[in-house]
């Protein structure tokens, strides 16, 4: 299996507002934007524009043997453009253009388009395959505002603990291996870590489970204090770290090499390393994950095609290519009988709602804490985005 995985979820536009609420003054004139679910679904306009993470929207050119795209064009007339971008500010950027149909986005993103007015809500009961979808990913915080959902579960991954055995007298189980001075010291300058302000929820989420004095709840969800905690240990990280990563192909060739021996990382990348020294584990303290979502711009000039896209990448033929292709879980049981690797759903623990519920997925950080809390301010991605500045120095 060839991936073409490059994803530097990287979130950070409209940088100076205060919060997701008032991300509507980034974007254009609201007058021509639809921002409810349509009842029906009307006649196909022969085309549809996408913009996704590289390897979601694959037609063989890429590589022959690699094409979902032919027959959702053959079966609707519905043709596809696509583009891929590299970091979720890029795509915010992009679908305020107007330009595309359709949006596969991150939960650092989801929330963002719909503040923005950029996204609108989907009529599920004109997506058939949706009902295909674990009940675990429907309706989530990410996707879905004030009961209404904006969006299809695509595939699903955790961000992991990667080592070198040869590094460690025993497997480390826990985040304290990239985070504990005392084990860092053992590996300074081979330690590496995911270059994104979102990185800060895993600190964050590390600090949650072992200084509870600080109260932490919902690694997304920091007061200025919390925030202040984690980006002390991660400051602290930094004297520790030889690379920070966004490219997987750099990661593959740092562990390969030995130039990192522990860090987080995703599945997909341990699977591509040949040094069989080199393993991965879920930390006892659970991890950051990802969930993306397919979305219908409120722009979106051929929604038609764009539901008939929507429901097609669904289907568990298309979802099972696109999630093995990319390297992640899928996200029913239809489609992990159809992946060529029958062990693939074991391997992304697809399915495995005891695993999931060990993950926190990707939210955007905002003002009004995702805790629940009223008494306090939260901490946004603005200043998420200003603290991995002065992190990485």
């Amino acid at each position: 299996m060839k991936n073409t995985l490059r994803r530097g979820r990287v979130a950070a536009a409209c940088l100076t507002l205060l919060s997701v609420s008032v991300l509507s003054a980034c974007g254009s004139s609201d007058d021509d934007k639809k921002t409810e679910a349509v009842e029906k679904l009307g006649k196909t306009e022969g085309k549809v524009s996408i913009l996704a993470w590289p390897g979601y929207v694959e037609d063989g050119s890429n590589d022959p043997a690699v094409d979902w795209v032919s027959a959702f064009e053959k079966d609707t007339g519905c043709e596809v453009t696509s583009k891929s971008y590299g970091t979720s500010d890029e795509a915010f950027n992009l679908a305020k253009s107007g330009e595309y149909d359709v949006i596969a986005a991150s939960g650092d993103l989801s929330l963002r388009l719909v503040a923005s007015k950029e996204a609108q809500a989907i009529n599920t009961d004109l997506v058939p395959n949706y009902a295909n979808v674990y009940d675990f990913l429907k309706n989530t915080e990410w996707n879905t505002v004030d009961g209404k959902n904006y969006g299809v579960p695509h595939g699903y991954g955790a961000n992991l603990l990667m080592f070198n055995k040869k590094n460690f007298a025993e497997a480390p189980t826990s985040w304290s291996a990239v985070f504990d001075k005392a084990q860092l010291e053992k590996n300074k300058g081979k330690v590496t870590a995911y270059d994104s302000p979102i990185y800060i929820a895993d600190a964050a989420l590390y600090l949650m489970k072992t200084q509870p004095e600080l109260k932490i709840e919902n690694p997304y969800a920091l007061d200025q204090d919390q925030l202040d905690a984690a980006v002390a240990l991660l400051k602290e990280q930094r004297k520790y770290v030889g690379e920070y990563w966004s490219d997987y192909l750099k990661e593959i060739q740092a562990f390969e090499t030995g130039d990192s021996v522990v860090g987080t990382t995703w599945q997909v990348i341990k699977n591509n390393i040949k040094n069989k020294d080199v393993d991965v584990t879920l930390p006892t303290e659970g991890a950051t994950a990802w969930n993306d979502t397919w979305m219908l711009s409120s722009q979106a000039k051929n929604p038609n095609c764009a539901y008939k896209w929507m429901d097609y990448i669904l289907s568990p033929e298309a979802n099972a290519q696109a999630t093995e292709y990319f390297g992640e879980a899928p996200n029913s049981p239809e489609a992990c009988t159809k992946t060529a690797d029958p062990k693939h759903c074991d391997t992304f623990h697809a399915g495995d709602q005891e695993y999931a519920k060990q993950l926190w997925f990707w939210r955007t950080p905002v003002k009004d804490c995702l805790d629940g809390r009223t008494d306090v301010e939260c901490t946004d991605y603005a200043q998420w985005t200003e603290a991995w500045t002065e992190i990485k120095g």
